[in-house]
């Protein structure tokens, strides 16, 4: 693991994002004291083009692990319909 400072970083921040890359992984120290850790983001190979592109932009985010077998035992929740189109009414709203 590579260790360097902020100035460093700042100075050189495309060939340290081409290591990161690469799967390198990189401490970033401020006043000899390590702040940041630069790592690879593992993404799951069947994630499609549209996600990636959401993500991206900051519209979703990607999962950070796979869902249990379990998840898809559990019960649905009990919302009415229109509740459930309000709450996605009002969500988009915020937006």
């Amino acid at each position: 693991m590579r260790s360097i400072n902020i100035a460093e970083l700042k100075n050189h921040l495309s060939d340290y994002l081409n290591e990161v890359q690469a799967g390198r992984e990189i401490v970033i120290h401020h006043r000899q004291r390590p702040i940041a850790k630069l790592v690879p983001v593992e993404r799951p190979e069947e994630l499609d083009e549209e996600l990636l592109a959401l993500a991206a932009a900051g519209k979703a985010r990607l999962p950070e692990a796979p869902l249990p077998e379990s998840f898809r035992e559990m019960p649905a929740p009990k919302l009415s319909a229109k509740k459930t189109s309000a709450a996605l009414r009002a969500d988009r709203d915020e937006d």
